[in-house]
């Protein structure tokens, strides 16, 4: 996936997660902003590694944002507390897979789509 297209990726889930903040109250912001905060780490592995298959980029994104969540087991610094959060929610760990999954879909979708086309081999002349 080309890099410019994984940076726009990236600034429109953090788009979605400020516009979901502000059109909706209660629990709809706070579980789709999980899953959008996977969607964003999704993104970034493939800006890192524009290479990277779906279901790898799924498997890093769900694990990173499920350390993330377990970390919170623990003391976080307070300074950390706005970007990786202060208590654990079980409930969160769902959203996060079902924000990798939602990625790894878009993604694999993509990929089949602009998949460049096989070379044509000649028949072998007799």
């Amino acid at each position: 996936m080309p890099r410019a297209l994984a940076a726009l990726a990236a600034v429109l889930t953090v788009a979605a997660g400020l516009g979901v903040r502000l059109l909706w109250d209660g629990p709809v912001p706070k579980y789709a902003g999980d899953a959008l905060y996977t969607v964003l780490i999704y993104a970034l592995a493939v800006l890192a590694l524009p290479r990277i298959r779906p279901w790898a980029a799924a498997l890093v994104s769900a694990g990173l944002s499920w350390a993330i969540e377990f970390a919170q087991l623990g003391p976080i610094p307070a300074m950390l507390r706005p970007l990786l959060g202060s208590t654990f929610n079980p409930p969160d760990l769902l959203w996060y897979a079902v924000g990798a999954a939602a990625a790894c879909a878009a993604h694999g979708a993509y990929a089949r789509q602009w998949q460049p086309p096989e070379p044509q081999q000649e028949p072998p002349s007799t």
